[in-house]
């Protein structure tokens, strides 16, 4: 038989599936490839010489499967394939599966075609509906009509709109009147025109009439010629954390409004139990006790506030005591069986309260300032809500507890001494204003002006920093007899006025307590400080009218209560006005006659106690006013310390009495020394050394024959400088007397500080000499300690000759007095030493040489 035609036509059918775009894999009923065309060798990225013979499962293993285990009595069946390629590139193929009898054999054919990308596709849309479905965010797609094509089910959980109620719909007709406005809807339309994507917050109101926020992200998908398709928009629920903002922006314009904290704390309070119904709010402060106090809770019975005001934090305060005390959060989930509630719960039982979240708030300093505390209705802790709220408000909480600090440190700089703490000069006027203002017909105000005796004492010997504590002692003990409704203000330096109602009488009484309490001496650094202060009272309205009067005329009575001795007070009389006047006189009149050199030096004779021969003089400053008269020493000198002056008047008697010396010796009058007073005010500027050589010099004085007094003030002042200041002068060869010795606070152990020559007895002791055992003790001693330390020893106020007898006795060295002579004028000096020194027999002790 000729088979050629059956040839011919088997060649065209093969050629035919060569032309075909799809792969066809054909296998022998052996399951090994009889055929694979070009088709399927792109697809599958090999060469069909590779392939054909083999075993199907070698060869094509993507197929094996498919074709080795597909049902036989099925003529056809699809399905799609993975390929992996040899190159490691994958494509997803669609296999129908054919089988085809051929007598007693049956041979399979695999047709394939790439359908990678159509998969792909169906993928990626797989997974955009299943984002759709699962995603929190409302979903929203506007067709090109402008109408809902679809919506996913958290749009319908969002809103509460059923899925039928949307599709279909436009945008204007769901939310516009309901819950957007129409002009809102209208002004979003046409932003969407402009094909660009935008974010919008709406206010709306759900399918119930709930109020909420959401943020709206909304994407125009314009088509291939610029017209808009669709319009996707992603809702997002944010009414959570929009109360919040709206929350943190109210209080923080409460704050920059300035508003009192305990407003701040209650606004917040309140807004969080209007977001959150389902907690209790309450904030408490903790003072500088460690003491709880209530800033605000508006939701807690009043007696629950009263309860716990005061109460001290600890390890196991309830919820807000421990968190203050830790410093750290407290959840307690069932009040009743916590250990931390034990002495609170029953005090809790009838509110419905059975849990409490308390947290602290902490300051920029890590200070703990107070607590902010959520209280539950039922046995439950925070959520992950509660979290954001509370963390939110305890930021708050502490910027308005800082804002309100630093208010009140400001407030405390500008109205009270840093010293004291006490109220001061400025904050004293606003509330005398306010007191003489509320002041009743007939009420009495009491003004008490307070001055510290001898402070200047203090300052001068012990130096700045003990005045300053001894002053900080003297407010602490003028507050503790006050009561709280009134006013002690430290006026400035040594200064203090108070402020009290209650009349003429509680002002005496006042008066005397304050007196008595300051009498105790004060303890620094070992020191036993002698306080005592006179006080000065002035009454509204009998005594004035006004702050500045009153002040006055209480400042008047304290400087009669100061000539009286001191250690006392004085009520405020007419007479007393003049007085105050006279001083303020008086001042003006001593600057003046230093400028003009109106004040005069006299000298008093200094002779040796056992020669009788002249050692020297001391100057002493004068001044008579043609108005005032003769003005005392004691006087005029306390005044010029008071006004500043008395550094220039101790440079004056320096130079004067340096020319006198050098005018006596031109005269022939051979006097050895002279001395000169000055204070420590003097000796804090490092310019009196040259001011001291450039006189000797302008003189042409011998430096031994100068001596400068010093008083104790010198050797203990605070100030370095003025030690270095002494020690400079007396390397000049200037010799330094120490005067009023015995009368200070510690001399003694201070004597070695500084190259003291002499030493000077206080008049004071002379006074009682001859019968007073305690005095002759003090003066044996001082000639003592100075004849020990080979110092010359000078006894002031000599006045009897048993006085000039008891010195001599014990060897001092020099005497000065009224027995030898006043002090005296540069001309009468000078015709006392003619006289005295002419005398045969000078005075001198019975049997001296």
């Amino acid at each position: 038989m000729d088979e050629r035609p059956a040839l011919d036509a088997e060649g065209v059918v093969v050629a035919a599936l060569e032309q075909v775009l799809d792969a066809i894999v054909v296998a022998d009923p052996d399951g090994r490839v009889m055929f694979f065309n070009g088709a399927a060798e792109r697809t599958w990225g090999v060469d069909r010489a590779e392939v054909i013979g083999r075993p199907l499962g070698q060869a094509l293993p993507e197929l094996a499967a498919m074709l080795l285990g597909a049902n036989g009595d099925a003529a056809n069946s699809v399905a799609e394939v993975p390929i992996l390629r040899p190159d490691g590139s994958r494509l997803v193929a669609s296999v129908a599966l054919s089988r085809v009898r051929i007598g007693d054999r049956t041979i399979q054919i695999a047709v394939a075609r790439d359908v990678t990308d159509d998969a792909r596709g169906r993928n990626e849309l797989r997974l955009l509906s299943l984002a759709a479905g699962e995603t929190d965010r409302g979903v929203m797609i506007l067709g090109a009509d402008r109408r809902v094509a679809y919506v996913n089910d958290a749009f319908t959980r969002m809103l509460g709109y059923r899925r039928g109620e949307m599709i279909g719909r436009t945008a204007l007709e769901i939310f516009a009147g309901r819950s957007a406005s129409e002009a809102t809807i209208r002004r979003l339309e046409r932003r969407m025109d402009a094909v660009r994507a935008f974010n919008e917050e709406l206010f709306v109101r759900d399918a119930s009439g709930r109020n909420l926020w959401v943020h709206a992200a909304i994407n125009p998908i314009a088509e291939k010629n610029g017209e808009i398709g669709n319009i996707v928009v992603l809702l997002s629920d944010i009414t959570e954390s929009k109360h919040l903002q709206i929350l943190q922006r109210d209080v923080l314009e409460a704050v920059a409004n300035d508003q009192p904290v305990d407003e701040v704390m209650r606004l917040i309070c309140e807004r969080v139990e209007a977001v959150a119904p389902e907690v209790i709010c309450s904030v408490l402060r903790v003072d500088g006790e460690r003491r709880l106090r209530p800033l605000a809770a508006p939701s807690l019975p009043d007696y629950i506030n009263k309860a716990v005001d005061g109460v001290p934090i600890g390890p196991a305060v309830g919820s807000c005591g421990t968190a203050a005390y830790r410093g750290e959060p407290v959840v307690v989930t069932d009040i009743e069986t916590d250990p931390l509630w034990q002495d609170f719960k029953a005090l809790y039982a009838q509110t419905g309260i059975k849990a409490c979240w308390s947290s602290p708030i902490k300051l920029g300093s890590g200070k703990v300032a107070g607590t902010f505390a959520f209280y539950f209705r039922e046995k439950r802790g925070p959520s992950a809500w509660h979290e954001q709220v509370v963390q939110a408000c305890l930021d708050l909480c502490m910027l308005a507890i800082e804002r309100h600090t630093a208010k009140e440190h400001i407030a405390r700089l500008a109205y009270s001494d840093t010293l004291t703490g006490l109220p001061n000069r400025t904050r004293l006027r606003e509330t005398i204003h306010e007191r003489l203002a509320a002041a009743a017909p007939g009420e009495d105000v009491a003004f008490l002006f307070l001055d510290i005796d001898r402070f200047k004492d203090v300052n001068d010997t012990l130096g700045h920093s003990v005045g300053d504590r001894l002053l900080v002692e003297i407010a602490r003990r003028l507050r503790a007899q006050l009561a709280p409704e009134d006013l002690v203000s430290r006026y400035g330096g040594d200064e203090f006025v108070i402020v009290l109602e209650g009349g003429r009488a509680r002002a005496g009484m006042l008066a005397a307590a304050l007196i008595e309490q300051l009498l105790a001496p004060v303890v620094i650094d070992g020191m036993l400080l002698p306080a005592s202060a006179s006080i000065g009272i002035s009454m509204f309205p009998a005594d004035g009218q006004d702050e500045d009067t009153l002040l006055k005329h209480a400042d008047a009575a304290m400087y009669e209560a100061k000539s009286a001795g001191g250690a006392t007070f004085r009520f405020y009389t007419q007479e007393m006005n003049g007085l105050a006047q006279e001083r303020l006189m008086l001042g003006a009149a001593l600057r003046e006659a230093i400028a003009r050199r109106q004040l005069r030096l006299h000298y008093q004779p200094q002779i040796d106690c056992l020669s009788g021969e002249v050692r020297g003089a001391e100057a002493l400053a004068r001044w008579t006013h043609p108005i005032f008269g003769e003005v005392s020493p004691a006087r005029f000198i306390a005044l010029a310390e008071e006004s500043g002056l008395i550094e220039a008047i101790g440079q004056w008697a320096i130079n004067e009495a340096a020319g006198q010396l050098a005018a006596w010796d031109r005269a022939g009058i051979e006097l050895p020394a002279i001395s000169v007073n000055l204070s420590a005010v003097h000796f804090r500027n490092p310019d009196l050394v040259q001011l001291v050589s450039r006189t000797l010099e302008r003189h042409k004085l011998d430096p031994e024959r100068l001596t400068i007094e010093i008083t104790e003030g010198v050797i203990m002042d605070a100030n370095p400088a003025a030690l270095e200041t002494a020690r400079a002068i007396h390397e000049l060869g200037v010799k330094l007397s120490l005067d009023d010795f015995g009368t200070g606070y510690s001399s003694l152990s201070y004597l070695a500080r500084l190259p003291i020559d002499e030493l000077k007895i206080d008049r004071g002791f002379m006074r009682d000499l001859e019968h007073d055992r305690n005095a002759q003790a003090v003066v044996t001693a001082v000639i003592r300690i100075g004849q020990s330390l080979s110092l010359s020893v000078v006894a002031e106020g000599v006045e009897t000759r048993s006085q000039q007898q008891f010195l001599a006795a014990l060897k001092c060295d020099v005497l000065q007095g009224f027995l030898i002579s006043r002090g005296l004028s540069p001309a009468e000096f000078e015709s006392w030493y003619r006289n005295y020194v002419s005398r045969t027999a000078p005075l001198r002790l019975p049997g001296a040489a």
